[in-house]
């Protein structure tokens, strides 16, 4: 640069020299700036590494300085407390529960005792997914395997909701847990069984195990430790020094020392657990007795990894996939030995009464069954009936949900049996005699109302007045029609005083014309067109189309009330409203339920998801549409809990007053003087109708909840559209 030049033209040549010079310096603050970012993330990487090493550093750098002032976060709590839940018969679990109690709330930590029977998991039990608490289960096994009498109630409420698809796999996700069972290896088969059927039902909820399930054994001869009291105090040594772990935030049972995420110690814990020196209280089956006894921490991280989706690593995945085959073995072995036993028994005379109670309810004779029904746990409590409770006045706790046929003609997608049930277009199996059925299938229906007696929320003049049924709904399973003798069970209801609630899956027209009276008659509608029937239904009939419709023929030809069931599958069968009304139109009927679909769970035998579920709302505005399309009908009940809605004659409104409720003392009657009569005498539904009550009908504000009964729904959990 020239210095001789004046001030103006040295600023304009040092402008165009930067310029000239542009690329050099961009690429100079570019390398400024990287360097910089590598500076922070380092740093960064490094204090997070600190944190997680020292759990007391991290909590000296939550404070931070804001506005100058100094505040700090507060300090996490991981465990809040610890509830210990037993379960005794002589006083045994109730002592070391009240000893547990004692060191829990020795380290500082509130400790609450409870006895099982005073407790209802169905109300609380979900409360303790979030609680931050450990739930210790200490629970005795008693006469024949079975729990003591103030755990029988948890226990059987534990098994249903792991095979009833509306509380979902992931219930109790979040709820963390330790069992210790009280048993005595003398009685080989039963050997602790119930502390192992409470581990696996909660571990089958998603629950988390904090530690390996102990079992104490009352045989001294046999005990690990020399007595059942040493079994307990070394277990509780285990279990206060992993809730002190606990405490401090740490997740894994072990010192860190583990290879690929799996804790060197858990196979050795999980064998001192299960091996007592005598092999013969091991479980039968070995796979499952080593699936169950791993600790769920690590499925817990796995879950929790999954949700930010994670990456699987390729050399895990082998042995993830094998875990899952066994599961999947071990779940399926009841259902298939269910369905072989039947074939078998059918054919060879078998009894199916030795099946395992997977699915809560009882198997009777060869080729029937017998469900206490979740409606009439309801209405025990005080909780609400059904919908049929508010459309015909039955007494929902009082109610025996049965079939003597398990096998079926149609193999629906929305079969909440799944198709584990036979399938077959005729009887080709040995009949049981229908007196023996019935007897069964009263027995079966008092033992399993029976386990309510003591049960938190029960109403005892209810309870008395459940022993004795009043109304068979014959819609458990299957195609009760098909049954050879159908016509002499429905007579020996009727002469015991219970009315029939029949439901066939309109493919047997002419065992429909020769029916014998019924308290109501149903005929499954599940589509209003050739193609979407075979869609939904999937008939085994070739002709299923032509029995279809000369089914509903039949049912017009009935006198006695008959009703068509409407099961709404949205994007199924939801856009044939004409057709449906042309239906109605053939078969004549008293009533038309609609009843959106309940979603069953996932099923290899059905694509149906929760997306096919139409909501409340859907389902009424497609039921008036469809009653602006037939005339002599009118919208008349509503049971929005249940998703559903009925359709009645406008002959059942009497003087402007609907009457789709039923007499049933006068149907009993008029049942007796027909069956007297040979026949002779006979009667329609007019003459066994009663006045339906407000609260039951479409439009009042009750919207079909009974006024006596207090509505209960589930803490934490969304609104049910499952049309349970």
């Amino acid at each position: 640069l020239d210095v001789s030049m004046d001030p103006q033209n040295y600023f304009y040549t040092c402008l165009v020299s930067l310029w000239l010079h542009r690329f050099y310096i961009y690429s100079s603050l570019a390398l400024g700036i990287s360097v910089w970012i590598c500076i922070q993330c380092f740093a960064n990487k490094t204090r997070r590494k600190k944190c997680n090493g020292n759990p007391a550093s991290a909590e000296e750098t939550e404070g931070k300085l804001v506005n100058g002032y100094a505040t700090s976060k507060a300090k996490e709590v991981y465990v809040a407390g610890v509830k210990i839940f037993y379960g005794s018969q002589t006083g045994t679990a109730k002592r070391f529960a009240e000893s547990l109690a004692e060191a829990v709330i020795s380290l500082n930590l509130s400790a609450e005792v409870i006895n099982m029977g005073d407790y209802d998991p169905d109300d609380s039990l979900t409360e303790e997914t979030t609680s931050r608490n450990i739930c210790v289960f200490l629970v005795a096994t008693y006469t024949d395997g079975q729990p003591t009498e103030s755990a029988a109630w948890f226990c059987k409420w534990l098994e249903e909701a792991v095979s009833d698809f509306r509380f979902g796999k992931m219930y109790l996700r979040g709820l963390r847990y330790a069992v210790f069972g009280l048993g005595n290896s003398v009685y080989v088969d039963h050997y602790n069984t119930v502390g192992r059927n409470i581990d696996r039902w909660l571990w089958m909820l998603s629950a988390s195990r904090i530690m390996t399930r102990a079992e104490g054994d009352c045989n001294v001869a046999q005990s690990r430790h020399g007595s059942i009291e040493a079994d307990f105090e070394a277990w509780k040594t285990k279990f206060l020094s992993r809730l002190q772990a606990l405490c401090k935030g740490e997740k894994k049972p072990c010192s860190g020392k583990c290879k690929k995420g799996k804790c060197k110690s858990q196979g050795k814990q999980s064998k001192e657990s299960s091996d007592h020196g005598h092999g013969t209280s091991e479980y039968v089956n070995a796979e499952a007795e080593e699936f169950f006894e791993t600790t769920s921490e690590e499925e817990s991280d796995a879950e929790k990894a999954g949700d930010s989706n994670s990456v699987i690593d390729v050399e895990d995945l082998g042995e993830i996939m094998s875990h899952v085959k066994k599961v999947k073995v071990l779940l399926a072995s009841t259902e298939d030995m269910m369905v072989l036993s039947f074939v078998l028994g059918g054919a060879l005379g078998f009894s199916s009464r030795f099946l395992p109670n997977q699915n809560s309810y009882k198997l009777l004779g060869s080729h029937s069954g017998v469900k206490l029904c979740r409606w009439t746990k309801s209405m025990l409590r005080g909780r609400g009936g059904c919908y049929k409770h508010t459309f015909y006045g039955i007494e929902s706790h009082r109610c025996m949900e049965a079939t003597p046929s398990l096998a079926c003609a149609n193999k629906c997608v929305f079969c909440w049996r799944h198709h584990t049930n036979p399938v077959g277009t005729e009887w080709r199996w040995k009949m049981d005699q229908p007196e023996m059925i019935l007897q069964e299938a009263i027995e079966n229906h008092q033992n399993m109302i029976k386990q309510f007696k003591g049960v938190s929320g029960v109403k005892a003049d209810r309870l008395e007045e459940a022993m004795t049924a009043k109304h068979c709904a014959l819609s458990l399973v299957g195609e009760p029609i098909m049954y050879p003798e159908i016509n002499r069970f429905l007579k020996l209801l009727h002469q015991q005083n219970i009315s029939s609630f029949l439901v066939t899956n309109a493919q047997f027209p002419q065992e429909i014309r020769n029916l014998e009276p019924v308290t109501q008659l149903y005929v499954s509608v599940d589509a209003s067109t050739k193609e979407s029937l075979k869609k939904i239904d999937r008939p085994l009939f070739k002709d299923f189309w032509q029995r279809f419709l000369d089914s509903l023929m039949a049912l017009s030809e009935k006198q006695q009330r008959t009703v068509y069931r409407l099961t709404l599958v949205k994007a199924w069968n939801v856009d044939e409203l004409k057709a449906y009304a042309e239906l109605v139109s053939l078969g004549k009927p008293d009533f038309i339920e609609v009843k959106g679909v309940t979603y069953c769970g996932e099923s290899s035998a059905s694509n149906l998801t929760m997306a096919n579920v139409p909501w409340h709302e859907e389902v009424v505005h497609f039921v008036q549409e469809l009653a602006d399309l037939i005339p002599d009908y009118e919208i008349a009940c509503e049971h929005e809990h249940s998703n559903c809605l009925l359709i009645a004659h406008k002959k059942f409104k009497i003087n402007g007053e609907w009457c789709t409720w039923i007499n049933y003392d006068r149907f009993q009657e008029l049942a007796q003087d027909y069956e007297r009569s040979g026949g002779a005498k006979t009667f329609t539904a007019a003459d066994y109708m009663a006045k339906t009550p407000h609260w039951a009908l479409f439009g009042a504000k009750e919207r079909g909840f009974d006024p006596l009964d207090i509505r209960y729904q589930r803490k934490n959990k969304t609104k049910d559209v499952s049309g349970c």
